[in-house]
Protein backbone atom coordinates (compact mmCIF):
# COMPACT_ATOMS: atom_id res chain seq x y z
CA UNK A 1 0.00 0.00 0.00
CA UNK A 2 1.37 3.44 -0.91
CA UNK A 3 2.20 5.80 1.95
CA UNK A 4 -0.50 8.37 1.27
CA UNK A 5 0.74 10.77 3.96
CA UNK A 6 4.02 11.11 2.06
CA UNK A 7 2.28 11.08 -1.31
CA UNK A 8 0.37 14.22 -0.42
CA UNK A 9 3.68 16.12 -0.68
CA UNK A 10 5.03 17.72 -3.85
CA UNK A 11 8.55 18.92 -2.95
CA UNK A 12 9.45 20.65 -6.23
CA UNK A 13 6.12 22.44 -6.39
CA UNK A 14 6.48 23.51 -2.75
CA UNK A 15 10.03 24.81 -3.33
CA UNK A 16 8.90 26.79 -6.38
CA UNK A 17 6.03 28.33 -4.41
CA UNK A 18 8.48 29.42 -1.73
CA UNK A 19 10.86 30.75 -4.39
CA UNK A 20 8.07 32.80 -5.98
CA UNK A 21 7.30 34.44 -2.63
CA UNK A 22 10.96 35.43 -2.09
CA UNK A 23 11.02 37.91 -5.00
CA UNK A 24 14.59 36.98 -5.89
CA UNK A 25 16.47 39.36 -8.22
CA UNK A 26 17.74 37.22 -11.14
CA UNK A 27 21.29 37.69 -12.39
CA UNK A 28 21.32 34.19 -13.88
CA UNK A 29 19.69 32.45 -16.82
CA UNK A 30 17.14 32.23 -18.43
CA UNK A 31 17.51 35.61 -20.03
CA UNK A 32 13.84 36.55 -20.01
CA UNK A 33 14.27 37.30 -16.25
CA UNK A 34 10.94 35.99 -14.96
CA UNK A 35 9.29 37.12 -18.18
CA UNK A 36 10.15 40.82 -18.02
CA UNK A 37 12.46 40.61 -21.03
CA UNK A 38 9.89 38.94 -23.27
CA UNK A 39 6.48 40.54 -22.68
CA UNK A 40 4.83 38.82 -25.64
CA UNK A 41 5.84 35.41 -24.28
CA UNK A 42 4.66 36.39 -20.81
CA UNK A 43 1.31 37.54 -22.17
CA UNK A 44 0.92 34.29 -24.09
CA UNK A 45 1.97 31.86 -21.34
CA UNK A 46 1.14 33.96 -18.27
CA UNK A 47 3.26 35.30 -15.44
CA UNK A 48 2.50 32.26 -13.29
CA UNK A 49 4.22 30.10 -15.89
CA UNK A 50 7.26 32.15 -16.94
CA UNK A 51 7.89 33.21 -13.35
CA UNK A 52 8.93 29.67 -12.45
CA UNK A 53 10.88 29.01 -15.64
CA UNK A 54 14.13 29.26 -13.72
CA UNK A 55 17.61 27.79 -13.63
CA UNK A 56 18.99 25.24 -11.20
CA UNK A 57 20.05 26.84 -7.90
CA UNK A 58 20.71 25.55 -4.40
CA UNK A 59 17.15 26.01 -3.07
CA UNK A 60 15.71 24.25 -6.14
CA UNK A 61 18.29 21.44 -6.49
CA UNK A 62 19.91 20.18 -9.71
CA UNK A 63 18.47 17.48 -11.98
CA UNK A 64 21.91 16.15 -12.92
CA UNK A 65 22.85 15.45 -9.30
CA UNK A 66 19.79 15.87 -7.09
CA UNK A 67 20.32 16.08 -3.33
CA UNK A 68 17.26 17.90 -1.98
CA UNK A 69 13.83 18.69 -3.45
CA UNK A 70 14.31 16.85 -6.75
CA UNK A 71 15.69 13.87 -4.86
CA UNK A 72 12.66 13.93 -2.55
CA UNK A 73 10.36 14.05 -5.58
CA UNK A 74 12.14 11.06 -7.10
CA UNK A 75 11.83 9.08 -3.87
CA UNK A 76 8.10 9.81 -3.73
CA UNK A 77 7.73 8.80 -7.38
CA UNK A 78 9.56 5.52 -6.72
CA UNK A 79 7.21 4.78 -3.81
CA UNK A 80 4.12 5.65 -5.85
CA UNK A 81 5.16 3.40 -8.75
CA UNK A 82 6.53 0.54 -6.64
CA UNK A 83 10.06 1.00 -7.97
CA UNK A 84 13.42 0.93 -6.22
CA UNK A 85 14.40 4.22 -7.88
CA UNK A 86 12.73 6.79 -10.13
CA UNK A 87 14.36 9.43 -12.30
CA UNK A 88 12.61 12.59 -13.47
CA UNK A 89 13.11 12.94 -17.23
CA UNK A 90 12.62 16.14 -19.24
CA UNK A 91 13.50 14.83 -22.71
CA UNK A 92 10.30 12.88 -23.21
CA UNK A 93 9.92 9.13 -22.97
CA UNK A 94 12.26 8.93 -25.95
CA UNK A 95 15.00 10.01 -23.53
CA UNK A 96 13.78 7.52 -20.92
CA UNK A 97 13.78 4.64 -23.40
CA UNK A 98 17.21 5.51 -24.73
CA UNK A 99 18.68 5.84 -21.23
CA UNK A 100 17.13 2.48 -20.33
CA UNK A 101 18.71 0.70 -23.30
CA UNK A 102 22.05 2.50 -22.95
CA UNK A 103 22.19 1.53 -19.26
CA UNK A 104 22.14 -2.15 -20.21
CA UNK A 105 23.77 -2.45 -23.64
CA UNK A 106 27.13 -1.62 -25.15
CA UNK A 107 28.56 -2.14 -28.61
CA UNK A 108 28.15 -5.73 -29.80
CA UNK A 109 25.69 -6.76 -27.09
CA UNK A 110 22.51 -8.50 -28.20
CA UNK A 111 19.10 -7.36 -27.03
CA UNK A 112 15.88 -9.32 -27.68
CA UNK A 113 12.94 -7.13 -28.66
CA UNK A 114 9.80 -7.07 -30.78
CA UNK A 115 10.21 -5.34 -34.14
CA UNK A 116 7.13 -3.16 -33.50
CA UNK A 117 9.05 -0.97 -31.08
CA UNK A 118 9.06 2.81 -31.09
CA UNK A 119 11.87 4.38 -33.08
CA UNK A 120 13.49 5.57 -29.81
CA UNK A 121 14.51 1.97 -29.08
CA UNK A 122 16.24 1.54 -32.42
CA UNK A 123 17.74 5.02 -32.05
CA UNK A 124 19.36 3.78 -28.85
CA UNK A 125 20.88 0.88 -30.78
CA UNK A 126 22.26 3.38 -33.30
CA UNK A 127 23.92 5.21 -30.41
CA UNK A 128 25.37 2.24 -28.52
CA UNK A 129 25.99 -0.30 -31.29
CA UNK A 130 23.98 -3.12 -29.72
CA UNK A 131 22.62 -5.85 -32.02
CA UNK A 132 18.85 -6.36 -32.15
CA UNK A 133 17.46 -9.87 -31.97
CA UNK A 134 14.01 -9.22 -33.38
CA UNK A 135 11.02 -11.29 -32.36
CA UNK A 136 8.45 -10.80 -35.11
CA UNK A 137 5.14 -10.33 -33.34
CA UNK A 138 2.03 -12.18 -34.35
CA UNK A 139 -0.44 -10.21 -36.47
CA UNK A 140 -4.22 -9.96 -36.27
CA UNK A 141 -4.98 -10.16 -39.98
CA UNK A 142 -8.51 -8.85 -39.65
CA UNK A 143 -7.36 -5.69 -37.86
CA UNK A 144 -3.99 -5.55 -39.57
CA UNK A 145 -2.16 -4.82 -36.32
CA UNK A 146 0.85 -6.42 -34.69
CA UNK A 147 0.28 -8.10 -31.34
CA UNK A 148 2.47 -8.85 -28.36
CA UNK A 149 5.34 -11.34 -28.12
CA UNK A 150 4.24 -14.88 -27.35
CA UNK A 151 5.98 -16.76 -24.55
CA UNK A 152 7.21 -19.36 -27.02
CA UNK A 153 8.76 -16.70 -29.26
CA UNK A 154 10.65 -15.13 -26.38
CA UNK A 155 11.83 -18.50 -25.03
CA UNK A 156 13.00 -19.49 -28.51
CA UNK A 157 14.97 -16.24 -28.83
CA UNK A 158 16.56 -16.73 -25.42
CA UNK A 159 17.58 -20.31 -26.25
CA UNK A 160 19.03 -19.29 -29.63
CA UNK A 161 20.85 -16.29 -28.18
CA UNK A 162 21.87 -17.11 -24.61
CA UNK A 163 24.50 -14.35 -24.78
CA UNK A 164 21.84 -11.61 -25.09
CA UNK A 165 21.95 -9.13 -22.23
CA UNK A 166 18.30 -8.06 -22.09
CA UNK A 167 14.74 -8.57 -23.31
CA UNK A 168 12.58 -5.53 -24.05
CA UNK A 169 8.76 -5.62 -23.91
CA UNK A 170 6.09 -3.14 -25.01
CA UNK A 171 3.66 -2.84 -22.08
CA UNK A 172 1.28 -2.12 -23.76
CA UNK A 173 1.51 -1.53 -27.52
CA UNK A 174 -0.02 1.65 -28.96
CA UNK A 175 -3.23 -0.34 -29.55
CA UNK A 176 -3.42 -1.50 -25.92
CA UNK A 177 -2.16 -5.07 -26.35
CA UNK A 178 -0.03 -6.61 -23.60
CA UNK A 179 2.37 -9.54 -23.66
CA UNK A 180 2.68 -11.88 -20.67
CA UNK A 181 5.25 -9.65 -19.02
CA UNK A 182 5.44 -11.68 -15.78
CA UNK A 183 6.43 -14.78 -17.72
CA UNK A 184 8.87 -12.86 -19.90
CA UNK A 185 10.55 -11.32 -16.83
CA UNK A 186 10.87 -14.79 -15.33
CA UNK A 187 12.36 -16.24 -18.55
CA UNK A 188 14.81 -13.38 -18.87
CA UNK A 189 15.97 -13.59 -15.27
CA UNK A 190 16.40 -17.36 -15.38
CA UNK A 191 18.67 -16.84 -18.39
CA UNK A 192 20.68 -14.14 -16.59
CA UNK A 193 19.20 -11.34 -18.71
CA UNK A 194 17.57 -8.08 -17.72
CA UNK A 195 13.98 -7.28 -18.64
CA UNK A 196 13.15 -3.77 -19.85
CA UNK A 197 9.68 -2.34 -20.49
CA UNK A 198 8.60 0.47 -22.78
CA UNK A 199 5.58 1.67 -20.81
CA UNK A 200 5.06 4.89 -22.72
CA UNK A 201 1.35 4.06 -22.82
CA UNK A 202 1.02 2.32 -19.46
CA UNK A 203 1.27 4.98 -16.73
CA UNK A 204 -2.25 4.17 -15.55
CA UNK A 205 -1.38 0.51 -14.97
CA UNK A 206 0.25 1.62 -11.72
CA UNK A 207 -2.84 3.31 -10.30
CA UNK A 208 -6.02 1.90 -11.82
CA UNK A 209 -7.98 -1.19 -10.78
CA UNK A 210 -8.57 -4.12 -13.14
CA UNK A 211 -5.64 -3.02 -15.29
CA UNK A 212 -2.93 -5.17 -16.87
CA UNK A 213 0.06 -5.71 -14.59
CA UNK A 214 2.65 -2.93 -14.51
CA UNK A 215 6.29 -3.63 -15.32
CA UNK A 216 7.51 -2.94 -11.78
CA UNK A 217 4.83 -5.21 -10.28
CA UNK A 218 5.88 -7.90 -12.77
CA UNK A 219 9.50 -7.67 -11.59
CA UNK A 220 11.01 -5.87 -14.60
CA UNK A 221 14.41 -4.26 -14.11
CA UNK A 222 13.64 -0.96 -15.84
CA UNK A 223 10.58 0.80 -17.25
CA UNK A 224 10.16 4.02 -19.25
CA UNK A 225 6.85 5.62 -18.23
CA UNK A 226 5.30 8.45 -20.21
CA UNK A 227 3.63 10.50 -17.49
CA UNK A 228 2.46 13.14 -19.95
CA UNK A 229 0.37 10.67 -21.96
CA UNK A 230 -2.12 9.27 -19.48
CA UNK A 231 -0.70 10.69 -16.23
CA UNK A 232 -1.56 14.34 -16.77
CA UNK A 233 1.89 15.97 -16.66
CA UNK A 234 3.19 18.40 -19.28
CA UNK A 235 4.27 17.19 -22.71
CA UNK A 236 7.91 15.99 -22.75
CA UNK A 237 7.94 14.97 -19.06
CA UNK A 238 8.56 11.33 -18.25
CA UNK A 239 9.86 8.90 -15.64
CA UNK A 240 12.49 6.20 -15.76
CA UNK A 241 11.87 3.50 -13.15
CA UNK A 242 14.35 0.88 -11.99
CA UNK A 243 14.12 -2.28 -9.93
CA UNK A 244 16.38 -3.36 -7.07
CA UNK A 245 18.97 -5.05 -9.30
CA UNK A 246 19.96 -1.86 -11.13
CA UNK A 247 22.74 0.45 -9.95
CA UNK A 248 21.06 3.89 -9.70
CA UNK A 249 24.41 5.71 -9.82
CA UNK A 250 25.26 4.08 -13.15
CA UNK A 251 21.79 4.84 -14.54
CA UNK A 252 22.16 8.49 -13.51
CA UNK A 253 25.50 8.65 -15.34
CA UNK A 254 23.88 7.26 -18.48
CA UNK A 255 21.00 9.73 -18.25
CA UNK A 256 23.46 12.60 -17.91
CA UNK A 257 25.21 11.62 -21.14
CA UNK A 258 22.31 12.96 -23.19
CA UNK A 259 19.82 14.77 -20.94
CA UNK A 260 20.03 18.53 -20.63
CA UNK A 261 21.92 20.14 -17.74
CA UNK A 262 19.19 22.80 -17.69
CA UNK A 263 16.20 20.78 -16.58
CA UNK A 264 12.87 22.61 -17.00
CA UNK A 265 11.18 23.30 -13.67
CA UNK A 266 7.87 23.56 -15.52
CA UNK A 267 8.27 19.92 -16.58
CA UNK A 268 9.67 18.71 -13.26
CA UNK A 269 6.97 20.41 -11.19
CA UNK A 270 4.33 18.94 -13.50
CA UNK A 271 5.74 15.47 -12.82
CA UNK A 272 5.72 16.15 -9.10
CA UNK A 273 2.15 17.44 -9.01
CA UNK A 274 0.85 14.74 -11.37
CA UNK A 275 2.46 11.96 -9.34
CA UNK A 276 0.72 13.31 -6.24
CA UNK A 277 -2.60 13.50 -8.05
CA UNK A 278 -2.36 9.91 -9.31
CA UNK A 279 -1.20 8.54 -5.95
CA UNK A 280 -4.10 10.20 -4.13
CA UNK A 281 -6.86 9.97 -6.73
CA UNK A 282 -5.69 7.67 -9.51
CA UNK A 283 -7.81 4.68 -8.61
CA UNK A 284 -11.06 6.66 -8.74
CA UNK A 285 -10.03 8.64 -11.82
CA UNK A 286 -9.05 5.65 -13.93
CA UNK A 287 -12.15 3.72 -12.90
CA UNK A 288 -14.13 6.49 -14.61
CA UNK A 289 -11.83 6.39 -17.65
CA UNK A 290 -12.47 2.66 -18.06
CA UNK A 291 -16.24 3.23 -17.74
CA UNK A 292 -16.09 5.89 -20.46
CA UNK A 293 -14.02 3.67 -22.75
CA UNK A 294 -16.36 0.70 -22.26
CA UNK A 295 -19.37 2.89 -22.99
CA UNK A 296 -17.75 4.32 -26.13
CA UNK A 297 -16.82 0.87 -27.42
CA UNK A 298 -20.37 -0.33 -26.99
CA UNK A 299 -21.85 2.74 -28.71
CA UNK A 300 -19.39 2.71 -31.63
CA UNK A 301 -19.95 -0.99 -32.26
CA UNK A 302 -23.71 -0.33 -32.24
CA UNK A 303 -23.22 2.18 -35.08
CA UNK A 304 -22.18 -0.71 -37.33
CA UNK A 305 -19.30 -0.96 -39.76
CA UNK A 306 -16.70 0.01 -37.18
CA UNK A 307 -15.07 -2.37 -34.72
CA UNK A 308 -13.99 -0.86 -31.42
CA UNK A 309 -12.01 -3.77 -30.07
CA UNK A 310 -11.30 -4.66 -26.47
CA UNK A 311 -10.70 -7.49 -24.05
CA UNK A 312 -12.54 -10.01 -26.22
CA UNK A 313 -9.28 -10.26 -28.22
CA UNK A 314 -7.39 -11.75 -25.26
CA UNK A 315 -5.96 -15.18 -26.14
CA UNK A 316 -3.76 -15.76 -23.08
CA UNK A 317 -0.48 -15.40 -24.96
CA UNK A 318 0.30 -12.93 -27.77
CA UNK A 319 -2.66 -10.92 -26.46
CA UNK A 320 -2.20 -11.79 -22.81
CA UNK A 321 -4.13 -8.76 -21.64
CA UNK A 322 -5.68 -5.58 -23.01
CA UNK A 323 -5.59 -2.01 -21.75
CA UNK A 324 -9.28 -1.18 -21.14
CA UNK A 325 -8.68 2.59 -21.47
CA UNK A 326 -7.61 2.31 -25.12
CA UNK A 327 -10.33 3.25 -27.59
CA UNK A 328 -8.94 1.65 -30.73
CA UNK A 329 -11.37 1.47 -33.67
CA UNK A 330 -11.00 -0.51 -36.90
CA UNK A 331 -12.33 1.52 -39.84
CA UNK A 332 -11.49 -0.52 -42.90
CA UNK A 333 -14.92 -2.18 -43.11
CA UNK A 334 -16.59 1.17 -43.89
CA UNK A 335 -14.19 1.60 -46.83
CA UNK A 336 -12.00 4.25 -45.18
CA UNK A 337 -8.43 4.07 -43.98
CA UNK A 338 -7.93 5.11 -40.38
CA UNK A 339 -5.99 8.19 -41.44
CA UNK A 340 -8.94 9.27 -43.63
CA UNK A 341 -11.30 9.08 -40.65
CA UNK A 342 -8.68 10.93 -38.58
CA UNK A 343 -8.60 13.77 -41.13
CA UNK A 344 -12.39 14.00 -41.45
CA UNK A 345 -12.82 14.14 -37.66
CA UNK A 346 -10.34 16.99 -37.39
CA UNK A 347 -11.28 18.98 -40.51
CA UNK A 348 -15.06 18.68 -40.38
CA UNK A 349 -15.91 17.97 -36.73
CA UNK A 350 -13.10 19.72 -34.80
CA UNK A 351 -12.24 16.45 -33.07
CA UNK A 352 -8.55 15.66 -32.68
CA UNK A 353 -7.80 12.00 -32.04
CA UNK A 354 -4.40 10.51 -31.30
CA UNK A 355 -3.70 8.89 -34.65
CA UNK A 356 -5.05 7.20 -37.71
CA UNK A 357 -3.12 4.67 -39.73
CA UNK A 358 -3.96 2.32 -42.57
CA UNK A 359 -6.83 0.48 -40.92
CA UNK A 360 -7.45 1.94 -37.45
CA UNK A 361 -7.86 5.05 -35.34
CA UNK A 362 -7.02 5.58 -31.68
CA UNK A 363 -8.88 7.99 -29.42
CA UNK A 364 -6.67 8.41 -26.36
CA UNK A 365 -8.76 8.54 -23.18
CA UNK A 366 -7.29 9.70 -19.90
CA UNK A 367 -7.83 11.75 -16.77
CA UNK A 368 -9.03 14.87 -18.56
CA UNK A 369 -11.79 13.35 -20.69
CA UNK A 370 -15.52 13.81 -20.10
CA UNK A 371 -18.56 11.83 -21.28
CA UNK A 372 -19.95 14.70 -23.33
CA UNK A 373 -16.86 14.76 -25.55
CA UNK A 374 -17.20 11.03 -26.12
CA UNK A 375 -20.80 11.59 -27.20
CA UNK A 376 -19.51 14.02 -29.84
CA UNK A 377 -16.99 11.45 -31.07
CA UNK A 378 -19.57 8.66 -31.32
CA UNK A 379 -22.03 10.94 -33.14
CA UNK A 380 -19.32 12.10 -35.55
CA UNK A 381 -18.29 8.53 -36.37
CA UNK A 382 -21.92 7.64 -37.05
CA UNK A 383 -22.23 10.59 -39.44
CA UNK A 384 -18.95 9.76 -41.15
CA UNK A 385 -20.18 6.25 -41.82
CA UNK A 386 -23.44 7.58 -43.23
CA UNK A 387 -21.77 10.21 -45.41
CA UNK A 388 -18.57 8.53 -46.56
CA UNK A 389 -18.99 4.74 -46.37
CA UNK A 390 -17.85 2.96 -49.53
CA UNK A 391 -16.64 -0.40 -50.79
CA UNK A 392 -13.53 -1.52 -48.91
CA UNK A 393 -12.10 -3.37 -51.92
CA UNK A 394 -8.55 -2.31 -52.65
CA UNK A 395 -7.78 -1.05 -49.15
CA UNK A 396 -4.61 -2.38 -47.57
CA UNK A 397 -4.97 -3.87 -44.12
CA UNK A 398 -1.51 -5.06 -43.13
CA UNK A 399 0.15 -2.80 -40.55
CA UNK A 400 3.28 -4.88 -40.05
CA UNK A 401 5.76 -6.28 -42.55
CA UNK A 402 8.44 -8.70 -41.38
CA UNK A 403 11.82 -7.01 -41.93
CA UNK A 404 14.96 -8.62 -43.32
CA UNK A 405 17.79 -7.34 -41.13
CA UNK A 406 21.09 -7.19 -42.99
CA UNK A 407 23.28 -5.23 -40.57
CA UNK A 408 23.02 -3.48 -37.22
CA UNK A 409 21.29 -0.10 -36.98
CA UNK A 410 24.53 1.61 -35.98
CA UNK A 411 26.52 0.12 -38.87
CA UNK A 412 23.85 1.12 -41.36
CA UNK A 413 23.32 4.60 -39.99
CA UNK A 414 27.02 5.53 -40.14
CA UNK A 415 27.95 3.56 -43.30
CA UNK A 416 28.74 5.04 -46.69
CA UNK A 417 25.43 5.81 -48.33
CA UNK A 418 23.85 7.35 -51.38
CA UNK A 419 20.47 8.85 -52.20
CA UNK A 420 18.33 7.17 -54.85
CA UNK A 421 14.73 7.61 -56.03
CA UNK A 422 12.66 5.57 -53.62
CA UNK A 423 11.12 3.40 -56.35
CA UNK A 424 14.63 2.41 -57.48
CA UNK A 425 15.68 1.25 -53.99
CA UNK A 426 14.13 -2.25 -53.97
CA UNK A 427 16.72 -4.82 -52.90
CA UNK A 428 19.03 -2.25 -51.32
CA UNK A 429 19.74 -1.83 -47.60
CA UNK A 430 18.18 1.23 -45.96
CA UNK A 431 20.38 3.57 -43.92
CA UNK A 432 17.64 5.69 -42.36
CA UNK A 433 14.17 5.45 -40.84
CA UNK A 434 10.82 5.63 -42.60
CA UNK A 435 7.70 5.69 -40.45
CA UNK A 436 4.22 7.04 -40.00
CA UNK A 437 4.06 9.37 -37.01
CA UNK A 438 2.26 8.76 -34.82
CA UNK A 439 2.70 6.00 -33.74
CA UNK A 440 6.41 6.17 -34.62
CA UNK A 441 6.98 2.46 -35.28
CA UNK A 442 9.41 2.23 -38.20
CA UNK A 443 8.26 0.76 -41.50
CA UNK A 444 11.97 0.69 -42.33
CA UNK A 445 14.88 1.01 -39.93
CA UNK A 446 18.59 1.40 -40.68
CA UNK A 447 20.09 -1.92 -41.76
CA UNK A 448 16.91 -3.45 -43.20
CA UNK A 449 16.34 -4.67 -46.75
CA UNK A 450 13.98 -2.56 -48.85
CA UNK A 451 11.40 -4.71 -50.63
CA UNK A 452 8.68 -4.07 -53.16
CA UNK A 453 6.04 -4.80 -50.51
CA UNK A 454 7.50 -2.15 -48.22
CA UNK A 455 7.65 0.40 -51.05
CA UNK A 456 4.01 -0.31 -51.92
CA UNK A 457 3.08 0.23 -48.27
CA UNK A 458 4.97 3.54 -48.07
CA UNK A 459 3.38 4.77 -51.29
CA UNK A 460 -0.09 3.74 -50.09
CA UNK A 461 0.39 5.41 -46.69
CA UNK A 462 1.51 8.63 -48.39
CA UNK A 463 -1.46 8.58 -50.75
CA UNK A 464 -3.88 8.20 -47.83
CA UNK A 465 -2.37 11.18 -46.03
CA UNK A 466 -0.29 9.54 -43.31
CA UNK A 467 2.33 11.86 -41.81
CA UNK A 468 5.59 10.27 -42.92
CA UNK A 469 8.86 11.06 -41.14
CA UNK A 470 12.42 9.79 -40.89
CA UNK A 471 14.33 10.25 -44.16
CA UNK A 472 16.57 13.19 -45.03
CA UNK A 473 14.25 13.90 -47.97
CA UNK A 474 11.15 15.43 -46.37
CA UNK A 475 9.02 14.52 -49.40
CA UNK A 476 10.21 10.89 -49.20
CA UNK A 477 10.79 10.79 -52.93
CA UNK A 478 14.41 9.72 -52.36
CA UNK A 479 15.89 7.40 -49.76
CA UNK A 480 19.43 6.81 -48.50
CA UNK A 481 20.80 3.31 -49.08
CA UNK A 482 24.11 1.61 -48.28
CA UNK A 483 26.58 1.77 -51.14
CA UNK A 484 28.13 -1.64 -50.38
CA UNK A 485 24.88 -3.56 -49.81
CA UNK A 486 25.55 -3.96 -46.08
CA UNK A 487 27.22 -6.64 -44.04
CA UNK A 488 25.13 -9.48 -42.59
CA UNK A 489 25.14 -8.71 -38.86
CA UNK A 490 21.46 -8.33 -38.04
CA UNK A 491 19.67 -11.15 -36.27
CA UNK A 492 16.12 -12.37 -36.62
CA UNK A 493 14.42 -15.13 -34.70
Amino acid sequence: MKNLSNQSRAPIYEALQKFREMRVVPFDVPGHKHGRGNPELTEFLGQQCVGIDVNSMKPLDNLCHPVSVIREAEILAAEAFGAAHAFLMVGGTTSSVQSMVLSCCKRGDKIILPRNVHRSVINALVLCGAIPVYVNPDVDHRLGISLGMSREQVQNAIEKHPDAVAVLVNNPTYYGICSDIRAIVDMAHRAGMLCLADEAHGTHFYFGENMPVSAMAAGADMAAVSMHKSGGSLTQSSLLLTGPNMNPGHVRQIINLTQTTSGSYLLMSSLDISRRNLALRGREVFRKVIEMADYAREEINAVGGYYAFGRELINGNSIYDFDPTKLSVHTRDIGLAGIEVYDILRDEYDIQIEFGDIGNILAYLSIGDRPQELERLVSALAEIRRRYQKDSAGLLSQEYIDPEVVCSPQEAFYAQKKSVPIRESAGAVCSEFVMCYPPGIPILAPGERITGEILDYIEYAKSKGCSMTGPEDPKIEHINILTDGGKPHGIMV
